[in-house]
């Protein structure tokens, strides 16, 4: 029996996040976020465990605002207008920071089948999170880019057989930067912060 592709051990899949009129569900966002956190543990090195700290902090915050204020942060649009110590709005700041690196990175990666994780990941930092990192924070990150894995290692542990994989991927991609565009255009719009 072969080992379950990663897209069918996944609870939810940002293809799955409800978005209406009134925003994008808060509830489904955090648990495709967590869900995302789970690829870079496919990295299978100690290196990105930066990266899943930080994005795993912003969604506990996010999420605390959710449990505490259930009507007014069901959605992401009606905790920013909400949340008043602006905790939250922070985390959510950073969590799609976060998360336009990671769909920045694998995007690349995904579109350049000859190039390793490593620089596409790289590049994603640099067209992300790099102009909000100090000093201190930079290397730790550009640390972990070089821990990327091989993509030859990488993708088959994704699951089998690729072709089905890579659709999966790509729908999941396609979903993921959808979500972070249109939560850019909200923060820009409603003077939130620049993600």
């Amino acid at each position: 029996m072969s080992e379950p592709q990663f897209f069918e051990t996944i609870t939810k899949s940002f293809t799955d996040v409800k978005v209406d009129e009134k925003g994008v569900n808060t509830a489904d966002f955090c648990e495709a976020s967590e869900n995302l956190v789970k690829i870079f543990g496919l990295f299978g090195n100690p290196a990105f465990s930066v990266v899943q700290n930080d994005l795993t902090g912003n969604i506990a915050k996010v999420r605390a605002y959710l449990l505490h204020n259930p009507t007014d942060g069901d959605t992401l649009e009606s905790l920013l207008k909400t949340d008043k110590d602006k905790k939250a709005t922070t985390g959510l700041l950073w969590l799609l920071r976060g998360l336009k690196f990671t769909s920045l990175g694998l995007r690349e990666n995904v579109n350049n089948p000859k190039e390793e994780l490593s620089a596409s990941f790289t590049k994603g930092y640099e067209g992300s999170l790099k102009k909000y990192h100090g000093f201190a924070v930079k290397p730790i990150f550009y640390l972990a880019m070089k821990a990327c894995p091989y993509r030859a290692t990488f993708y088959p542990k994704l699951g089998q057989p690729q072709d089905v994989v890579m659709e999966k991927l790509e729908a999941w991609l396609a979903a993921l930067e959808e979500l972070v565009k249109k939560e850019e255009g909200v923060f820009k719009s409603g003077g939130y912060g620049e993600v």
